[in-house]
């Protein structure tokens, strides 16, 4: 019995000494467990809807985008053509965030199992280069935390989303902290608005932590420039 006890008692110290080991490399660096699985997740990412040359455009896409006469318009037709085809959980683009070392894949779907995978792009807003808000969520403490420093962002900062059909940069405007159902952030307001969001403060889900900034510039991949005469441009 005494054996029984102090084999128990010594289970008991080590379980507690790795729950206090977890929590102190958690508010250090990153929870280690969660970090695991999302590298997991990560390489088990489809990935092939980044490249036109892995999921390439139908000939009847590609008269239809050969019709179109302006890169505004190229650009918007494969933007409504991506979103139609990429499935919840695959990667749809690059997120790029130099003032903070920010650079992965960005998923969609907002679900559990989405954002395990990286950050994820709201399903209810569009796709950048439509012209209308484009909605990206983050973990800040869990899954390799990607949006953990958002906070440290300034107005100017400059974000970049790499998409198959053009390279957009935005520029930060402003912060809010929000309520978890404040879905106005999502909202459309007249121009291509990037929004990221995380919970807030750490280690918490008390309240969002909103990143808004404006688009100041697109560079259209090849696919956009598939025409001579928009490729002179």
């Amino acid at each position: 019995m005494r054996r029984l006890v102090r084999d128990l008692s010594s289970v008991l110290i080590i379980t507690g000494v790795l729950l206090l080991l977890d929590v102190a490399v958690t508010i250090a660096w990153q929870e280690p467990v969660t970090a695991v699985i999302a590298l997991v997740q990560r390489s088990e990412l489809n990935t092939r809807f980044l490249s036109f040359r892995a999921v390439p455009l139908s000939p009847s896409e590609r008269t239809a985008l050969t019709s179109l006469s302006n890169l505004p318009a190229r650009i918007a037709f494969l933007a409504r053509r991506e979103a139609r085809r990429v499935p919840t959980g695959a990667a749809i683009g690059v997120i790029e965030i130099p003032r903070i070392g920010v650079r992965d894949d960005i998923v969609e779907g907002t679900d559990a199992a989405s954002l395990e995978r990286g950050p994820g792009h709201y399903p209810s807003t569009a796709f950048p280069g439509l012209g209308e808000t484009v909605a990206i969520a983050g973990h800040r403490t869990t899954y390799l935390e990607p949006f953990r420093n958002i906070n440290e962002l300034e107005r100017g900062d400059r974000i970049a989303i790499d998409m198959p059909y053009a390279d957009f940069t935005y520029a930060v405007q402003f912060q809010r902290v929000v309520s978890p159902d404040a879905w106005w952030i999502t909202r459309n307001v007249g121009y291509e608005r990037l929004v990221l969001s995380a919970c807030t403060p750490l280690y918490s889900a008390a309240q969002r932590l909103v990143v808004f900034a404006r688009l100041v510039r697109v560079r259209p991949t090849a696919v956009a420039l598939s025409t001579p005469a928009l490729a002179k441009r």
